[in-house]
């Protein structure tokens, strides 16, 4: 089982910037499509970006395209966020999940495709 662990949430001003880093263990990340979602109270989880097991290939919700930007490490076993222009709406727990299919050709935004899940981050965004 791979366990998934997010980091860098927090409070962050409107307008500013923040990156997220969820990092896996076990030794076959570089298997793994990697997506982030996020929540907040009263919502659906919601897609936000996603990346293919080698980086090549990038997905984006439209309500984040243009400002957020994902990317993976393999030799850290780690994907990351980086949330720039954020807006007060942007406010969420994000999670990050992994899709353990090795065969997938593209980046997922089916939340019901990805079978692992981290326990998530809380992202303040403040006007």
């Amino acid at each position: 089982q791979v366990q998934l662990v997010e980091s860098g949430g927090g409070l962050v001003q409107a307008g500013g910037s923040q990156r997220l880093s969820c990092t896996a263990s076990g030794r076959t990340f570089s298997r793994y499509g990697m997506g982030w979602f996020r929540q907040a109270p009263g919502n659906e989880r919601e897609f936000v970006a996603a990346i293919n097991h080698i980086g090549t290939s990038t997905y984006y919700g439209d309500s984040v395209k243009g400002r957020f930007t994902i990317s993976r490490d393999n030799a850290k076993n780690t994907v990351y966020l980086q949330m720039n222009s954020l807006k007060p709406e942007d406010t969420a727990v994000y999670y990050c999940a992994a899709d353990r299919r090795s065969w997938a050709p593209s980046p997922t935004a089916v939340r019901d495709e990805y079978d692992y899940w981290g326990q998530g981050t809380q992202v303040t965004v403040s006007s």
